[in-house]
């Protein structure tokens, strides 16, 4: 099985990070992420990602029609490697920690098992996953089960109310919200991530936690885009909200939720707040209306923001 944060390798040396869980006509659904050269692996961002394949390997390139969207797919078969990210951290936390980041992580493992989380259920993505990493890398946790991930923000929560852990100080934030690139200014930006407790500091390194739900969900399918709208609406309910897609029902007599698929807004809002949305409207053929926010990687000119609490 398949799901968002793993790494498939190619035989042409392509790692692409999978983007969602399971199979569309045979192919994972994916974007590429670590291109093999003489140097070693070299991490490419979304453009270079999308050219160099156009280039070299266009048969990567896929739209798909229950997205309605441009991405990477790779069939079945042409995976030579498939990097888990549950086996990964065991493989780390059984051996002796070579270098800073993988005893950073080792450390906040160990602090996670004392408060009660269970290992088995957490993984590793990110450079750390195919070990890569560097020394100025960040940890990124993955949490298998909706129980899991919220029983992991409550410890978080807890280990920097002990100060076992620390929160992102300035310099964290503007880059953290530099790389994000988004369309919040930073105080906005700063003020929503705070509170959803899925980010902290360990030995000066940032880390920050993913959740995957590990259970077969049946996903709508066939969405058409519709064109861009900005309104405001209720939260009603919040369920999904750090889930991939993450999803806000609305009290909306057009619309029923609120999807994002980019991480800046997974978890943005909680339920009984009212929000501005900038998206994409989409719908099915049976007239079921959406809002999508991060219909493109980057989701330029699209946000969600709480305007009332």
């Amino acid at each position: 099985m398949f799901f968002s944060k793993d790494f498939i390798e190619t035989a042409e040396g392509l790692i692409f990070a999978v983007v969602a869980q399971g199979t569309e006509y045979g192919k994972v659904l994916c974007f590429l992420r670590y291109v093999k050269d003489d140097s070693g692996w070299k991490k490419v961002s979304t453009e270079p990602a999308n050219a160099f394949l156009e280039r070299y390997y266009p048969g990567y390139l896929h739209y798909s029609p229950v997205l309605d969207a441009h991405l990477h797919a790779v069939a079945i078969e042409r995976i030579v490697k498939h990097h888990r990210p549950k086996q990964r951290l065991q493989q780390i936390m059984l051996s002796d920690q070579q270098d800073a980041i993988e005893r950073d992580l080792f450390q906040l493992c160990e602090l996670l098992q004392q408060y009660g989380l269970d290992l088995s259920n957490v993984g590793i993505t990110g450079s750390l996953l195919i070990g890569v990493q560097n020394p100025s890398s960040d940890i990124d946790l993955v949490c298998y089960g909706r129980a899991v991930f919220h029983q992991c923000r409550a410890i978080i929560s807890e280990l920097i109310a002990q100060e076992q852990l620390q929160e992102l100080n300035d310099n964290d934030w503007q880059q953290s919200y530099q790389r994000r690139s988004c369309d919040l200014s930073f105080a906005d930006y700063v003020w929503h991530e705070r509170r959803k407790n899925n980010k902290a500091v360990i030995n000066g390194r940032k880390f920050d936690l993913n959740f995957i739900d590990d259970s077969v969900r049946s996903e709508s399918s066939g969405f058409q885009k519709c064109g861009a709208i900005t309104l405001q609406c209720a939260v009603i309910d919040d369920f999904r909200a750090f889930d991939y897609p993450a999803e806000l029902k609305i009290d909306h007599e057009e619309f029923d939720a609120i999807v994002s698929f980019t991480a800046t807004y997974t978890g943005q809002a909680i339920k009984d707040e009212t929000v501005e949305v900038s998206g994409i409207v989409e719908q099915t053929p049976q007239g079921v209306k959406r809002i999508v926010v991060g219909s493109s990687r980057e989701a330029h000119g699209e946000y969600i923001k709480v305007i009332r609490v």
